[in-house]
């Protein structure tokens, strides 16, 4: 396993991912090559809520092809993966209380 900040990455912060914040579900950016069990235990490590992780769900997300129609050099933003926690409810997460 990886040391837990190379796992996580930053938070993820949209328009969608703070509704689901009242849900108790809170969005990051991890590491493509982690598992949902690396993810589950640095962020237990990072964020000191042990146990109290229900769910982690991951979505690989495929970048953008960018740039100018007609041009040769067309650039593309990188993939990345997401990691959604469900946590119990009345847990806040210390990096995103502030939001």
């Amino acid at each position: 396993m990886k040391a837990p900040y190379q796992v996580i990455k930053k938070p993820l912060i949209t328009e969608k991912t703070t509704i689901l914040r009242e849900e108790n579900k809170f969005t990051l950016v991890v590491d493509r090559n982690a598992t949902k069990a690396d993810i589950r235990q640095a962020a237990e490590d990072i964020f000191d809520i042990k146990g109290k992780i229900l769910k982690v769900n991951t979505v690989l997300v495929h970048g953008k092809t960018k740039g100018q129609l007609m041009r040769a050099n067309r650039g593309r933003r990188p993939d990345i993966k997401k990691a959604i926690l469900t946590v119990e409810a009345g847990t806040d997460i210390r990096l995103f209380e502030s939001i």
